[in-house]
């Protein structure tokens, strides 16, 4: 075995060995340490998956066997760690960015009580052991585990605020919501062991394993598992939580629902490829949802006012592009957009709370505006961010949104026509945000303005950090027709196959060519429209239904909370207390009533015990010879 690949049991146990001692010595560790520990484990854990990725990169591979978790006749399931090419590009995505959030959160968080601050720190490190563990199984048990994990820490993360119940009930939204895509991804996980009688990723995707597979299994294990990724990536229906998962931590926010644990439907996608290209019905149906899901809630963002919620929106957007690629067959497409998000949704979120930082817990840009006089690092890169997001050339949101785009007109025109659109209403929404927030003249109170200020270093070097990676990091994926190699493509290839692009350079040209005009009028026409934005009530029936979201939170709550909640009711009052507590009362009484009958036996007098036992003997008598 390779002597680095020895220590890749160290990259998810550092931050696990940090939950336990900072939640073990919440009450006894200072704000410094635990801030040291909680940072330093995934510090030390990125230079691990540093070096890890490095030998992948050379060609190494290699599936870890560490002990056996199920040992049945038929079945064998171990804790495995497969280390190749895709693993080691999450690696470095969940630990790097992660060192990063954990930095950041250590000013952030510093206005926490010494035993809260701990607790925070804890449940991140959880949180980054979990989803270490979900990319580095080797199969889908251990992929589960982390599955798993990670909603525990998202409920724990986002309702980490307790005391406030709106906060709690968010977190049990996306408790439950998350437990419903569950359910389908074990569903498909058992029909896999029902077929093949493995759940290992190199076993299942053996040609000979694969043909036992019929297409109607294919079909519905591919589908299972999309309702899973569903859950987790927050498509359509189950996408509503993570807009109010904004409720934690601003970094939370960052950590969580934008650079890692909505991408894990994204990477089980693209695990599962051998198995996904199989099936033209599921792959229809991602690309149906993941576009509807882009759509849906890039129009939702337009009309946000909430900063974190527009970042939130613009988050279950931006999944259903990658989404689209995955749906498309363009899987390396899909990852390449999950590096490029993780850079600038977490720079945009960790700017976001720099300025709510500033404001005194302010998330309301209407009571915004000119900041960046004040908090001048902040605003560039934020606006570095949306530069990146909006997929201007040069930047590293275009590589992987022209990538995706690319690869939704070889599909289908009409589908290339409605992502390039959505595209615009990013582009619109994100610099809409920008203008209203960092332009224009001050909106809040005169407190708030005096108390204006640049965040702390522990602050803004992530945000700079980001902003460079914003910046450089779509370069790995230059496409051959802009004379680049498409390095990211190249490196995948062993594990993910996308479908062969057959697009002409020219055309590539002209598609690249049009979708940069048109996001830049677009930004041209956010600026124009916000860059001295006065507070604005919405005026037309389309605003309004826009801001309320397309009212879908109502909807699900008439059609599913409800009726659920009424059930519930008639459970506990008809069911429960009636009947059975009626039937389990009722055996209580008949016992109770029939010693209080059966007591008169034991009257005391001798002649009534020699009358009965006389009466005894004639019944058995009379029972032997006659009967």
């Amino acid at each position: 075995m390779n002597t680095i690949f020895q220590l890749a049991w160290l990259i998810p146990i550092l931050p696990l060995v940090g939950f336990v001692i900072n939640g073990l010595g919440r009450k006894t560790l200072s704000k410094t340490l635990v801030g040291i520990i909680g940072s330093g484990v995934i510090l030390i854990s990125f230079v691990i998956s540093v070096l890890v990725f490095l030998q992948i990169k050379q060609g190494h591979t290699d599936v870890i066997h560490y002990f056996d978790f199920i040992q049945l006749r038929s079945l064998s399931i171990a804790v495995d760690f497969k280390l190749d090419q895709l693993s080691g590009l999450f690696l470095l995505i969940i630990t790097g960015i992660g060192f990063l959030i954990h930095l950041y959160s250590t000013s952030y968080m510093h206005e926490e009580d010494n035993k809260d601050f701990a607790k925070y720190f804890a449940y991140l490190n959880l949180f980054v052991f979990s989803m270490l563990l979900l990319v580095l199984g080797a199969n889908y048990i251990v992929m589960f585990v982390g599955w798993e994990g990670v909603g525990l820490c998202s409920y724990l993360l986002i309702g980490y605020w307790f005391r406030n119940s709106d906060y709690t009930n968010a977190a049990k939204k996306a408790f439950v919501m998350n437990r419903i895509g569950d359910l389908g991804f074990l569903l498909a996980v058992f029909w896999l062991i029902s077929k093949i009688g493995s759940v290992s990723y190199d076993q299942i995707f053996l040609s000979a394993n694969l043909a036992k597979l019929s297409v109607f299994d294919i079909t519905g294990i591919t589908l299972l598992m999309f309702v899973g990724a569903t859950g987790k990536s927050a498509q359509i229906p189950l996408y509503t939580w993570l807009p109010d998962a904004m409720a934690g931590p601003t970094p939370v926010s960052a950590l969580i629902h934008a650079a890692t644990m909505v991408t894990a439907g994204i990477y089980m996608i693209a695990r599962s490829s051998a198995l996904f290209s199989l099936a033209p019905i599921t792959q229809h149906v991602i690309t149906i949802v993941g576009l509807a899901t882009a759509l849906l809630a890039a129009s939702i963002a337009i009309q946000q006012n909430d900063i974190k919620k527009v970042l939130a929106y613009s988050t279950v957007s931006q999944l259903g592009f990658m989404f689209v690629a995955l749906g498309t067959g363009n899987y390396v497409a899909a990852v390449f957009h999950v590096l490029t998000h993780a850079f600038f949704k977490a720079l945009m979120f960790l700017g976001s709370g720099s300025v709510i930082h500033a404001m005194g817990g302010e998330q309301d840009i209407r009571k915004m505006g000119g900041l960046h006089k004040h908090m001048k690092i902040t605003s560039i890169t934020f606006f570095i961010g949306c530069l990146a997001i909006s997929g201007i050339p040069g930047f590293s949101g275009f590589f992987s949104k022209d990538s995706i785009l690319s690869g939704a007109y070889e599909y289908h025109p009409f589908v290339y026509a409605i992502a390039l659109f959505t595209a615009l209403l990013t582009a619109f929404y994100m610099f809409r945000l920008y203008f209203i927030t960092f332009t224009g003249k001050f909106r809040g109170t005169h407190d708030q303005e005096h108390h204006l200020h640049e965040s702390p270093l522990a602050m803004t070097f992530p945000l700079i950090v980001l902003a460079i990676l914003s910046i450089v990091g779509g370069y790995i994926g230059v496409p051959a027709s802009l004379g680049g190699h498409d390095e990211l493509s190249i490196y995948l290839s062993p594990v993910v196959k996308s479908v062969e692009q057959s697009l002409a350079h020219e055309t590539e040209y002209v598609l690249m060519g049009l979708s940069s005009v048109l996001v830049i009028l677009s930004i041209l026409f956010a600026w124009v429209k916000f860059r001295n934005y006065k507070n604005a009530l919405p005026t037309t029936w389309l605003q309004k239904v826009l801001e309320n979201k397309w009212y879908v939170d109502e909807f699900y709550q008439k059609i599913v909370v409800e009726p659920v909640q009424s059930l519930s009711v008639f459970f506990n009052n008809v069911i429960e207390n009636k009947i059975v507590d009626g039937i389990v009362n009722g055996v209580g009484k008949l016992v109770n009533y029939s010693s209080r009958q059966l007591r008169w036996l034991q009257s005391g007098q001798v002649g009534a015990y020699v009358l009965l036992m006389v009466l005894g003997m004639l019944i058995l008598f009379f029972i032997q010879l006659f009967l």
